[in-house]
């Protein structure tokens, strides 16, 4: 009996470690490369584009005062970057993975403009619809091809160009401007796809070096410093109710970032992106279930204009490439 449960243990152990070896491709040891699976894949992107909205759903949800009195949205960015270096370094415990040396100032660089975006779109989901901060924050591809152009020196056609200028017209659209002013919430997630979209290019540079691993180990690492000091001036002592909401936020964003690395190991990106557009939907559902917050026409035109130019990016991306 013991030796089978040994036997047992050792292959649930083997099948665990293969399985979060997969989600991050840890560099430690021989890897298996996944198998082609599309369907797969789109469950696991959709999976994730539900995580994803949850956790700005939580954020919104612990900074808009329903769990308790309301937390500001610099000490909703810290809860989100603890819970998650909890989660992470846990698993770096566990797991023991190699690491390379790091680019301090890229990580230090890389986990700033993180926390902008990641604080930028809490403080959003607070002031306009959940499903209208998720559309703007689509525009954020659009925004690192702008850096790209600049900082990498590379080369844009008139079809990239084009599905830039159509997205930025839908987030016009979502922006409302008219008689009264532009929505600050929308300025908010305007803000947060701008900081993201600089991100993104420093993670580029990243990955030349680091494995995504090592990249969510140190970002997260890096990120908790940040916040927390942040935070310090607004930080008040959250209710048992908002420290599960805080957790949430946190475990969700890494619960949806390990479904997404999955999804990609199994297609290529260009199939699985347009999959996590679903998370506008999610967006739109956990409003309306809590919030009775329903999308409006403006909502709706302007959501579907950022989708069809990040779209069109996306699939003038996948020709480039030869995908």
């Amino acid at each position: 009996m013991s030796a089978a449960l040994a036997d047992l243990f050792g292959r649930a152990k083997g099948f665990v470690s293969f399985r979060v070896d997969g989600l991050f491709r840890i560099a430690d040891k021989p890897r298996m490369k996944a198998t082609n699976n599309p369907s797969l894949a789109a469950l696991l992107t959709l999976c994730a584009s539900a995580f994803a909205a949850a956790s700005t759903f939580m954020a919104k949800v612990v900074g808009s005062g329903t769990l308790g009195p309301a937390l500001h949205p610099l000490q909703v960015s810290q809860g989100r970057f603890l819970f998650a270096f909890i989660a992470i370094s846990s698993l770096a415990m566990v797991l023991r993975p190699k690491l390379t040396k790091p680019n301090l100032k890229l990580h230090v660089g890389r986990a700033f403009f993180g926390w902008g975006g990641v604080t930028l779109m809490f403080a959003a989901a607070v002031y306009i619809p959940l499903s209208d901060a998720t559309a703007i924050s689509f525009l954020n591809p659009v925004f690192a091809m702008v850096f790209a152009i600049a900082f990498l020196g590379e080369r844009v056609g008139k079809w990239r160009w084009l599905a830039a200028a159509v997205s930025l017209c839908g987030a016009v659209i979502l922006l409302r401007p008219g008689a009264e002013s532009i929505q600050t919430g929308a300025l908010f997630a305007l803000g947060a796809a701008v900081v993201l979209g600089a991100e993104v290019i420093l993670i580029k540079f990243l990955t030349k070096t680091d494995g995504p691993f090592q990249i969510l180990l140190i970002n997260n690492s890096i990120g908790i410093v940040i916040a927390t000091c942040a935070a310090i001036p607004v930080w008040i002592w959250p209710s048992p109710a908002q420290w599960a909401g805080l957790a949430a936020v946190g475990l969700f964003m890494i619960t949806a970032q390990a479904f997404f690395t999955n999804a990609v190991m199994r297609a290529e990106a260009s199939f699985v992106a347009p999959f996590f557009y679903a998370s506008l939907v999610f967006a739109a559902l956990y409003d309306a279930a809590i919030f009775k917050v329903i999308p409006d026409l403006v909502s709706i035109i302007g959501a579907l204009t950022v989708l069809t130019g990040a779209g069109l990016l996306a699939w003038r991306e996948s020709v480039r490439k030869g995908m």
